[in-house]
C-alpha cells in the first residue's frame, strides 16, 4: 500500500517509519493563511482552530495529489496540520526569535489544546489488498474517496524560567514547529503532561488514521512494510 506524506515535518516521517510504514514525502507549496481566508470567507465567520488545520491538511492533501501521476495505481495521500489553542487562539510555528520567546512567556506553567487534522485521499481501486472491504454501493467502489479528522490533546507546559526560554528559542527548535514546542526534542523537559493521543502531539495521529483507514475499507496493517 503506497503512502504520500503532504508534510515536510522530520516528526511526522519518523512517527511513521517508527510504526512500521513508510511513506513517499511529497512537500506542498500552499498558501496557508490564503486558504484560511478563502475557507473563512466561505464559511461566513471566523473558522474555530479544529476547523483551520482541516482546512490546512485538505489543502496539503490535495495540493500534493494534483502533483501527481494520474493513473499510477491505487495510493493513499495524507495531509496533516497542527495549531496550539489556547484561550481560543491558535497558535502555529513562530518563525521568529521574539515571537517564540513571546509565546512561551504567555504559555509556561499553563495548559492548551494540541489540535491536528489529518485529511486522507484514496485513489484507484483496492480489490488486492488482502482484507479490504468494499464500502461503496453495489455499482462498484469509487475511484477517489476522502475521511477527514482532527485529534486534540491537552498540553500541560512547566513554569520555565526567563533563563531557560531564552536558551531554548537560541536552539532554533521553537521556532519552526506548531506552538513554539516538541515533546519529543529538546522542549519535551518542558512538557509536563498530556492528556489525551500523544501521537497527535507528535503532528500525526495513529489511531485517528486508522480510523480514518477503516472508514475508506482499508485495513491498517496494509501500510506495514
Amino acid at each position: 500500500m503506497r503512502l504520500v506524506l503532504a508534510s515536510a515535518s522530520p516528526a511526522r516521517l519518523q512517527l511513521l517509519q517508527a510504526a512500521g510504514v513508510t511513506p513517499q514525502v511529497v512537500v506542498s507549496d500552499v498558501d496557508e493563511d490564503a486558504a484560511l481566508v478563502a475557507a473563512s470567507i466561505a464559511a461566513t465567520r471566523e473558522l474555530t482552530v479544529p476547523e483551520q488545520v482541516t482546512v490546512l491538511a485538505q489543502a496539503k492533501a490535495e495540493a500534493v495529489l494534483a502533483t501527481l501521476p494520474a493513473d499510477d495505481g491505487p495510493r493513499l495521500v495524507l495531509g496533516c496540520d497542527s495549531l496550539l489553542e489556547i484561550d481560543g487562539v491558535a497558535h502555529g510555528k513562530p518563525g521568529t526569535p521574539e515571537r517564540a520567546t513571546q509565546a512561551w512567556t504567555e504559555m509556561r506553567g499553563r495548559s492548551g489544546v494540541l489540535h491536528t487534522g489529518h485529511h486522507l485521499i484514496a485513489t484507484g481501486r483496492f480489490d488486492d489488498v488482502e482484507g479490504a472491504r468494499a464500502v461503496a454501493p453495489s455499482g462498484g467502489r469509487p475511484r477517489r474517496r476522502t475521511r477527514t479528522g482532527v485529534s486534540s490533546t491537552t498540553v500541560h507546559f512547566g513554569a520555565v524560567s526567563d533563563a531557560e526560554i531564552a536558551v531554548y528559542v537560541a536552539t532554533g527548535e521553537p521556532l519552526q514547529v506548531a506552538g513554539a514546542f516538541t515533546i519529543d526534542g529538546l522542549g519535551g523537559a518542558f512538557v509536563e503532561g498530556v492528556e489525551g493521543d500523544h501521537h497527535g502531539v507528535l503532528g500525526l495521529s495513529l489511531p485517528l488514521l486508522r480510523r480514518l483507514l477503516g472508514g475508506l475499507g482499508i485495513p491498517y496493517p496494509a501500510l506495514w512494510t
